[in-house]
């Protein structure tokens, strides 16, 4: 009998998981990793990234979820978090891939939900070379990416505006397009997404996996198995890394205390706090900091 292997789960395709809260926005020109790849991305996932990808020369075939999707030049490709894919890009396509994080776009982007839900979704969007969406969708990527390599006062709040201004020429191209949401979602995914968008709601308050599956209508063993399937991790390890991720990100660009992060957080406990993330990132959360710290002099 031929054993099946999992679909492998990536941050970036070909790439150990790393601690991705200090990237939440990646940016790199699409050659970067597809030319080491000969031009072929093998079917993966990023559970909790999702990518748009920009393409200036050549194109390529995107199978997602069974579903083919020819992106040509002057396209934008939204690749949704939690989706099987693979690529075959013609070889030397030239382009941009953003690979951004689910959690960090419903912050940003909580004064209009209709940018989640763009990305929501699989599909390519035609550009028209030297229109206005065409323009801005060119320039946000060539800014985020300047901003994510220097360290200039306010890069954040650059990157921040720029991806926005992204995500309202897709929700834009979606609007005239006319696309209807995809026919091969299963039910894994659509579980999935529904808890993980619970999560962001109430991931501070220490709510129990029962409270999850009620809300969601299924019981804990039916959440924990769509979590397994589709995000290579049960429902109470995606809870605790979206806690985590919080933490790191209030760590990394804040300056609360560890007791306030570890309070906004539910933890009333420094101790308890400090247990739990240690337990989970192998380091005490002082630590953590001043090595984020250290890590980012260097890199200056």
């Amino acid at each position: 009998m031929n054993k099946i292997m999992p679909v492998p789960h990536f941050y970036l395709y070909g790439d150990e998981e790393k601690d991705v809260e200090i990237d939440t926005v990646h940016i790199e020109p699409i050659r970067v990793r597809s030319l080491r790849h000969d031009w072929i991305i093998h079917p993966h996932v990023h559970p909790d990234h999702f990518q748009v990808l920009f393409f200036t020369g050549g194109g390529a075939t995107i199978d997602i979820e069974g579903e083919t999707i020819i992106a040509e030049p002057r396209c934008l490709m939204v690749q949704p978090a939690g989706m099987v894919h693979g690529i075959h890009f013609l070889p030397g396509t030239e382009g941009k891939v953003a690979t951004v994080a689910t959690s960090y776009l419903s912050n940003i982007a909580r004064d209009d939900p209709r940018l989640i839900e763009t990305v929501s979704h699989a599909a390519a969007y035609p550009l028209r070379e030297g229109e206005h969406d065409d323009i801005n969708a060119e320039f946000a990527f060539e800014e985020i990416m300047q901003e994510a390599n220097w360290t200039e006062p306010g890069r954040r709040t650059a990157i921040r505006a720029h991806l926005l201004s992204l995500l309202v020429v897709l929700l834009r191209r979606r609007s005239d397009s006319g696309i209807d949401s995809p026919r091969y979602r299963d039910r894994n995914y659509e579980l999935v997404s529904r808890y993980k968008a619970l999560l962001e709601d109430n991931f501070r308050d220490h709510k129990t996996l029962s409270f999850y599956a009620r809300e969601l209508g299924v019981s804990p063993q039916r959440l924990n198995a769509a979590c397994r399937v589709r995000a290579g991790k049960t429902a109470s390890e995606a809870l605790h890394d979206r806690i985590v991720a919080e933490a790191k990100r209030n760590l990394i660009y804040t300056e609360m205390t560890i007791a306030e992060i570890g309070h906004s957080l539910g933890y009333d406990d420094p101790a308890y706090f400090n247990r739990f993330f240690s337990q989970r990132v192998g380091v005490p959360p002082g630590t953590y900091r001043a090595n984020a710290a250290a890590t980012q002099r260097v890199s200056r």
